[in-house]
Parts: C-alpha cells; structure tokens; sequence
C-alpha cells in the first residue's frame, strides 16, 4: 500500500524470515560466527538459542549463504516430527537418492552413512540446521545425538545446529538428555538489540527495501520503538510497518515520536478483548463453561497419553497442520535460472576486466586516474550498487578451471541482476543464482583524483556537503551542513563498519570508491 509512495521496492519490515534483511548488530554478528567456527571446524554440535522474535530464524536463512560450495546443507523447520521421520527428511534434504522409500531406522542410517562418508572423501562437510528444536521429543533427540557418532576416526562427518527458544536450553539440561548436552561444544545465547542498534536496523531494512534516504525516523521515535520492543526485532519489525502506514495515510516522510505512539496504541486495542464477543459469551454462560470443562478433559487426557504422543496432542491444541519441510539450499527454482549455461556467465580475469571497464562508461577529467577496487562485502549488501561490478567466484569452483572466474554484473535489479557473458549479451539472474556464487569478495573501477584529499572532523569543504547527501541517500541520517561534524563522523564510522573498512571516520580513497559505488 505505501510502498509506492515511499519509493521502496518491497515492505521493509515484514515478518517473514529474509536473509537479505539480517542486521548484524553485535549480537547477531557474534552468532554468525559461532555457526561460522562450529561447522568449519567441525565441532559436532551447536545450540543457538533466544527468545521468540530475535532473529533465529533468519539467521539460520544466512548461515546457508556464508557456506563454501563444498558443504551440503539441510534446514529442517518442522520440529514435530518422529525419530524415523526425521531421518527420511535429512535424507530428501541431502538430496539423497534411493531405489524405493526406506522404512527401518537402520536402512535409512545406513544410507545417510554412505552419503557422508563418499561426501567426506571428496573433501565436503555437512550440516544439518534444525529450526525451533525446542519442540523435539526426547526420541528425537536421542535420534539426534546418535546422528553424531557417525564419523571418522579424526572428524565428524555431519555438524549438527539446533536452534531454538530458551526452552530448548531447559530441555537439554535434562537428566535423560546429559549425553547429548555434554557433546554440545559450541553455544551462543542471541540477545534483543541494544538501544544504540536500533536506528542502524530500522535504517538498515530500510535500504534493503529500496528506500533512497527521504524516510526518516526522529530520535524520539527509536526512543519510543525500543521502549516498546526492548530490542526484540520483531516487535521493531510491527510497530515500524504500522507507523509507515499512518504516515502514509499523513502523506508525511518523517515518523515521529507520536506516530509511533500511535501505532503501538493501534496494537494495544488489536490485542485487546472485543466486547461484542464478550456480551455473546455473556448471553452464553452455560454453553462457555461446558466448553471449559472439556479443554480440562482433553488436557487431562493429552497428559495421560504420554511423553511420546505430545507432538501430535500439541498439533490439534495449536491448531497447526504438518508444516511443510523447506527446502535447504539458496537454489531457485528452474525458471529463475539464467537461459544460457552458467559456464558462459563464468568469465576469465581478460574478459571479466575488458566487460567491466567497458560496461562502466567513464569519462576522465585532467588528474584523474582509473584503479580496479576490490572489497570483501556480505551478499545482502549487493542490493546497493549503482554500477556494473564483478563477484570473484569461489576458488573451489576456479580451481576445476585454468584461470580465476568471475560474474560481471551489469545491474542490479530488484529479484535479482542483470550479468554479461563473454559474448557481451547480457542475462537476467535470480537473487539466488547470486548468492549461491557470491564469495565475499567484489570489483568495479573508480576515478580518482592524484591528490585526493582525505576527509575527517572539522573539515568545511565543498566535499563535505556531498559526502552528506551521499550518506543521507543511502540511509546513514546526518544533517547536511557542509562541515565535517559528530553527526558525519558517527555516519561514516557506521558505514565502514558495515561493509568491513577500517572504521576510522575517515573518508579516504577506499571509502570514496565505495561510496562512487551506491549511488547513481
């Protein structure tokens, strides 16, 4: 409904689990790299826990895509599931193929066994994330920590993640479970955002959506949002959108302090009891207590039916269905795939660099310079570009070629981008044919001046002001007053640390050239 309005390309603060949306506040960054450590050194097993709404989630949605092309992977969401079921999931998850279904526990094991012993010889990892793993059984668990005895005599041969609610920390301090806790070597408690975080994500979300810098939230508003969500994402995620919504419906740009009120006061009133219901129970006494009497039976008879059925019990109470499994990896569907083969898009450095400057148009003034730039940036950020750029493929992939290859990417487009191939035509690529080939590092050339000069506090030039509205345009708020103050400082600290500079505040070559990079 506002998007329009606002220029964004999509909602920026739905609900719904998206990696591209991941905030890497301290907490969520620390996370990543427990998930990061655990798997690449094959540590076993990980637990990740925190309250509902932080972040768990997407950031099992992340984690996929910092995996190098050699790891298989498989991400379960459905936690109510048996012990065999479970195995059978892992099995359709890896993609593992079988001349009919298995039954027995001990088939489906003995094969998921092959698969991981041929994967360890070729030099592979596998992981297996489990998705709200406070909901498993016992049994499963169980299931679970037999899982980890298959291995080698050095190595683990599958590194299992569960993740999920502070429950699940309760579950495994079980007596019944201690096995399975003893083996867990990598733990991570993931916190609600911290007061000073919470305009980074809102302002983060907002770029990713497409926002170009005229949506701002006043300093009062982030005050009132973290009074309200404590830090909790999601809570950001609700009252956001619905404050959006009154400024649309305001025809205004600036959410304030107020608007936000507003919003969680509309929340406030959605959560409350509607009194037309309440007259009918009213009008229904008698009818409403008989309802009462037969939850507390169907209770007492869930609690009567054992340990074993409660995921079943637990589904008709919460009136959920089979959730269906997700599919594990960043591949798109086939319609999504580039028309011509992936081998054509793969350029070598000659061409790859020849396309680059080609498809970069500059036209240099006396005392400029061109230089190839390259940078290590996380793959939600490349929604950002203006202009054409390179990713340097994997080295597991170059290293079955002769030569380093790359992706030249011409633009980017809102699913996705748009790449050439050594032919000079060019290809629309879905957003996951990016990721799955994104290997952190990224190119493009930039102009530059011999007697560049560097920017810090307390500098009044004209450079200063467009260093500002640069900022400004992709969502880092200072005010534009042309002297190199707090405010810019505070910004471009901010911004370096996001894409991985040295965060010193100042602007020098490298942070001029990524900036020359987001904006058009």
């Amino acid at each position: 409904m506002y998007t329009s309005f606002f220029g964004f390309k999509e909602k920026p603060f739905n609900l719904t689990p998206d990696a591209r949306y991941l905030f890497l506040s301290p907490h969520h960054k620390e996370a990543l790299d427990h998930l990061l450590y655990g798997i690449n050194e094959r540590k076993g097993f990980i637990a990740i826990t925190g309250g509902v709404g932080t972040g768990k989630t997407t950031l099992c949605r992340t984690i996929l895509s910092h995996l190098d092309t050699s790891t298989k992977s498989a991400l379960i969401f459905n936690s109510f599931i048996s012990d065999n079921e479970l195995l059978k999931t892992i099995i359709q998850e890896f993609d593992i193929e079988t001349e009919h279904e298995l039954e027995s526990k001990k088939d489906n094991i003995d094969v998921l066994n092959r698969f991981l012993l041929d994967n360890f010889s070729q030099g592979g990892n596998a992981v297996l994330l489990i998705d709200e793993a406070q909901n498993l059984s016992h049994t499963v668990l169980e299931q679970i920590r037999m899982l980890s005895n298959l291995e080698t005599e050095k190595e683990k041969l599958i590194q299992i993640v569960l993740v999920g609610q502070y429950e699940l920390a309760e579950l495994l301090a079980t007596p019944s479970l201690r096995q399975l806790n003893e083996r867990i070597t990598v733990r991570y408690d993931l916190r609600p955002l911290e007061f000073e975080d919470i305009k980074g994500y809102v302002e983060h979300r907002l770029v990713v959506a497409g926002g170009r810098g005229n949506v701002r939230f006043t300093n009062g508003a982030f005050r009132k949002i973290y009074k309200y969500s404590q830090g909790n994402p999601r809570r950001i995620n609700a009252v956001c959108d619905r404050a959006l919504l009154i400024a649309y419906a305001r025809e205004g740009y600036i959410i304030s302090k107020g608007m936000v009120g507003k919003a969680i006061n509309d929340f406030s009133k959605n959560l409350g009891i509607d009194h037309s219901v309440l007259s009918w129970h009213r009008r229904g006494t008698e009818s409403a207590t008989i309802v009462v009497l037969l939850l507390v039976l169907l209770i007492i008879i869930a609690g009567l039916a054992g340990w074993n059925f409660r995921d079943k019990i637990g589904s008709v109470f919460s009136g959920r269905e089979q959730i269906p499994i997700v599919r594990a990896e960043y591949d798109t569907p086939v319609s999504s795939e580039p028309t011509v083969k992936s081998d054509d898009l793969f350029l070598d450095e000659k061409t790859s660099l020849a396309g680059l400057f080609d498809r970069s148009n500059i036209r240099l003034e006396t005392g400029d310079n061109l230089g190839l730039f390259s940078f290590d940036v996380a793959p939600e950020y490349y929604v950002m570009f203006k202009k054409p750029f390179r990713i340097h493929l994997p080295d597991s992939l170059s290293s079955s070629l002769t030569s380093p290859r790359y992706l030249l990417i011409h633009r980017v487009k809102g699913d996705g981008a748009i790449a050439v191939d050594s032919e000079g035509k060019e290809h629309d690529i879905a957003r996951g044919f990016i990721l799955r080939y994104w290997d952190q590092k990224i190119s493009w050339v930039y102009p530059y001046k011999n007697k560049g000069i560097r920017l810090m506090k307390g500098v009044l030039t004209p450079d200063v002001l467009e260093i500002q509205r640069i900022l400004n345009d992709i969502g880092y708020m200072v005010n534009p007053t042309g002297v190199y103050d707090e405010s810019t400082f505070n910004g471009v600290m901010k911004f370096q640390e996001d894409f991985g500079l040295m965060a010193d505040g100042i602007v020098g070559l490298r942070t001029r050239a990524l900036f020359y990079q987001m904006v058009d």
